[in-house]
Order: structure tokens, then C-alpha cells, then sequence
């Protein structure tokens, strides 16, 4: 089966929810370059991202990363992943809705905290209380993630191809994103 990708797909949701994974899959499935808008700020600042957010602290960090997103949406189409706190920008909402299709992968809290809970590459869960910090995350960005265009909801049992097949399905049902030829 080939597809004709109109817009380029951004992969929106918490951390660990799979944005990169399953991105890549899809990126793979359809046939299109996959981009990562945090690959793309550490490449340019030459540090980690846990390195510029302790160095020049996070609203510098998301200024960079808007700038990011703003040129791998004016490239070839293709799917983009994003930092889980970049949707939580209006003006980024915006942009990604504007010039490309929004997908929220839906994890529930629990399933987030089994696929983080042993990674120190997050930033933001470097905490007394990772547990409670994610938690916190989690409530406020979920009512935003909800704004997305499309949401597919992630589940404990699906692989990463079960989950780039329920995204490829969920697009479909966007003509003006994603057709069968």
C-alpha cells in the first residue's frame, strides 16, 4: 500500500508516550523522513537538552525549540517529533496546526511512569519526587494535548507497530493529510 503525505505529521504527548518511536514507524510506513525537533536543538547547541535547560534555563530552551519547529515544518513534509512541552505553546499549537497535522499519543499516567520512571535523560523529572513531578506535568498538559488534531489513544499491550498502524488509520481519516494511492 503506498500514501501520498499532503502535510507533515507532528507527534504530540507526554514524554515517554512514544513520540519518537512510534514517529519513526510511521515515518517508516509512509515512506517520508523522519525529523526530531529535540535531535535538531542538540545538534545546533552542540549540548543536551538537560544541558540548556540547566545553562540557560527552560523559556530559552522553548524560544529555540519554536524557532526549531518553525523550519522543520517549512522543509519537506515529513513526520516530526516534538518535546513533550512544545504543544503547550499557543503560538506552536498554531504553527503545527496551520502547517501540518497535530497527533497526540494518548498514554495514561501509569504507562508513562513504567516507560520513564529509570531514564535520567528527563529534565523536568529531575525531582525529590519524579513520581508526583510527572504527575503534576501530566494534569496540566493533558487538557492541551486534547486540543490536537487527531489523538490515538496508546495501550499497555500495543507494540510500536500497533501503534504507527493506529496512527496511519487515525490519519486517514484526513484527506486533506494523508491518502491511499
Amino acid at each position: 500500500m503506498a500514501f501520498k503525505l499532503k502535510k507533515s505529521i507532528v507527534m504530540v504527548g507526554m514524554m515517554g508516550a512514544g513520540k519518537t518511536a512510534v514517529g519513526q514507524a510511521v515515518a517508516n510506513r509512509l515512506h517520508v523522513p523522519f525529523l526530531d525537533s529535540d535531535e535538531e536543538i542538540v545538534r545546533a547547541a552542540n549540548m543536551s537538552i538537560a544541558e540548556i535547560f540547566e545553562r540557560d534555563g527552560e523559556a530559552f530552551f522553548r524560544k529555540r525549540e519554536s524557532e526549531v519547529i518553525g523550519r522543520l515544518l517549512d522543509t519537506e513534509r515529513a513526520v516530526l517529533s516534538t518535546g513533550g512541552g512544545a504543544f503547550m505553546s499557543e503560538p506552536n499549537r498554531k504553527m503545527i496546526s496551520d502547517r501540518g497535522v497535530a497527533v497526540w499519543l494518548n498514554a495514561d499516567l501509569d504507562l508513562l511512569w513504567a516507560r520513564v520512571r529509570h531514564k535520567d535523560t528527563r529534565p523536568l523529572l529531575r525531582t525529590p519526587d519524579p513520581k508526583a513531578t510527572l504527575t503534576q506535568i501530566y494534569d496540566t498538559r493533558v487538557p492541551v494535548y486534547a486540543k490536537a488534531d487527531l489523538s490515538v489513544e496508546a495501550q499497555r499491550n500495543f507494540s510500536i507497530s500497533d501503534m504507527a498502524n493506529a496512527v496511519v488509520t487515525a490519519l486517514l481519516t484526513r484527506p486533506d493529510v494523508l491518502e491511499e494511492t
